[in-house]
């Protein structure tokens, strides 16, 4: 079904009678600016409280110098470079050799001749809506108001300082392009039209955030996505209706689909690579201004274990490090759960020699397994946190040199035994090996219900828990596409991209429920297939 289910979501959208009616009358009233430059000037002052980052001037134009015109910017979001010199020295020098009234025909006002004759710089628009001219103005935008004229030009000129395009901080790779995104929404843009040099890629902008009015773009192929995908993700962005948006995180948590699952449902990615066969695949991305993660729906739960790194290594080595991706999210779920299970309810599935062994490395523990793997667990989580929100020069240090001096002082003192530490470092290992950090964050929320279940019930609880968990992921969608696909429903045909990597002479579609409306993308394998060497 193309719509949202998402309870969440529908307290993002007003539901009273009184608040639709506010906004509709909010709507209907648009200030207009009247015909005189000072109380226009006046005007705008006083909506932004005559705040200090706004410049205004004065000048006078015009061959005899009998027009005047008022200039406004934001000091640090303006391009001040062309404004000197491609607006006001235009203005105040060049128009003095020039009498542009006479230049203005009856059918034809001062302001259009103006900004068709006179002014060089890009693009430039008239406005006569004073709230169009406030955000235009707080997004570094230059205005210019005439004497006598209830309209203005929005000269686009904006410039402020930003990041450079540089190499991935969160999803690196070793072979593969070392551009990432950053906070700036037209270099986003651009960096995947680079990429896509194709006429069918549409990219839709829209302001999301009555306050913070935060640009953000809908990038999709037109004849390979499917439109009713791309009109769920309209519907959604439409329906939000709250103050401000201040990154990719806020607007996921506005149109994902499952609010209280630990499993993401939108995958996200600063590699425009990545968001690019995305595209290809016939996704649609969705750019944030202020971020450098770009969000890709519709998400399924193969697609978080899938690395660029797959497709830049030969067949069996991508194949080798993906399904070892798989093993390692197992283990990261499992491993402290059925150690519990073990020691604690089906000591007569370990060998005698290791039974003794574990016995008697816990001879001196005060603690059941259950209250050992919890002191490890969260101690190690808290490790991971101060590592994070530390300066990054100690941070790593810090928590490496935490959890060996706390394991080894834990295990002389006698509160957990030593393969309890084993476990749980190679649990805490394993949780880093998928290729996405969303998945990793939902392991470490679910392992801990497992480990609840082994300590109740044994194996047996461990059995309920992954039935229930493989019943919640079924139930899952994304966008209306299932979130376990091509798993459930199983499709053959995709399952060349899903534990294994196929050599890419063989991936000829698009998969089955999101590429459906152009599932060709290359030729047939027998012809795509390379030519064996000559004898």
């Amino acid at each position: 079904m193309w719509y949202s289910k998402n309870k969440n979501q529908k307290a993002s959208i007003p539901q009273s009678s009184e608040t639709n009616q506010a906004a509709e009358s909010n709507q209907k009233a648009v200030i207009k600016l009247k015909t005189s430059l000072q109380q226009n000037i006046q005007t705008i002052q006083n909506t932004l409280g005559k705040s200090s980052d706004i410049v205004t001037r004065e000048i006078r134009i015009g061959k005899q110098g009998n027009i005047k015109v008022g200039i406004l910017y934001t000091d640090g979001l303006t391009d001040t470079a062309s404004l000197q010199d491609f607006i006001l020295e235009t203005l105040m020098l060049d128009l003095n050799e020039i009498d542009l009234q006479e230049k203005t025909s009856p059918n034809q006002n001062f302001i259009s001749v103006l900004k068709d004759v006179a002014l060089t710089v890009g693009e430039i628009k008239e406005v006569t809506n004073l709230e169009v001219i406030i955000t235009s103005l707080l997004s570094g935008e230059t205005i210019l108001l005439i004497d006598g004229y209830a309209q203005v030009l929005v000269i686009s000129n904006k410039k402020w300082a930003e990041r450079a395009v540089s190499e991935p901080t969160a999803q690196t790779v070793v072979r593969g392009s070392q551009e990432g995104f950053n906070e700036n929404l037209r270099v986003n843009t651009a960096l995947i039209r680079r990429r896509i040099k194709d006429p069918n890629l549409r990219i839709e902008s829209k302001e999301i955030g009555m306050r913070t009015k935060t640009n953000i773009a809908i990038v999709y192929i037109q004849d390979i996505a499917n439109e009713k995908i791309v009109e769920e993700v309209r519907l959604r962005l439409n329906r939000i209706d709250i103050d401000g948006v201040l990154g990719g995180g806020s607007l996921e948590g506005l149109i994902q689909d499952s609010a209280y699952s630990p499993f993401p449902t939108i995958f996200n990615s600063e590699r425009p690579d990545v968001v690019a066969s995305e595209l290809l695949e016939g996704r649609i991305a969705i750019v944030v201004d202020g971020t450098p993660f770009v969000l890709v729906v519709p998400a399924l739960f193969v697609q978080f274990f899938q690395s660029p790194e797959d497709y830049n290594q030969r067949t069996i080595i991508g194949s080798l490090v993906r399904f070892l991706r798989f093993i390692a999210f197992g283990i990261s779920l499992l491993a402290p759960s059925v150690y519990i299970a073990i020691t604690t309810f089906h000591q007569a599935m370990l060998p005698p020699s290791l039974l003794i062994s574990l016995a008697a490395q816990r001879e001196g523990v005060p603690f059941p397994a259950f209250i050992e793997v919890l002191i490890m667990e969260v101690t190690f989580e808290i490790l991971r946190e101060a590592g994070i929100r530390m300066p990054r020069s100690i941070g790593s240090a810090m928590s490496i040199v935490g959890a060996f001096v706390i394991g080894t002082a834990a295990v002389e003192a006698g509160l957990v035994s030593a393969m309890m530490v084993i476990v749980v470092s190679i649990t805490a290992i394993t949780s880093f090996v998928p290729a996405s950090y969303e998945i990793a964050i939902s392991v470490r929320i679910i392992r801990f219900l497992f480990i609840a279940l082994a300590a109740t019930f044994g194996i047996f609880g461990i059995v309920i828990g992954l039935i229930a968990l493989v019943l919640h992921l079924c139930s899952l969608r994304s966008f209306g596409v299932p979130y376990m696909s091509p798993l459930a429903p199983f499709n053959i045909s995709d399952q060349k991209d899903t534990f294994i990597v196929l050599p890419i002479w063989k991936m000829t579609t698009r998969p089955h429920l999101i590429g459906k409306k152009n599932r060709v993308k290359q030729q047939d394998s027998a012809s795509a297939k390379p030519a064996p060497p000559k004898k």
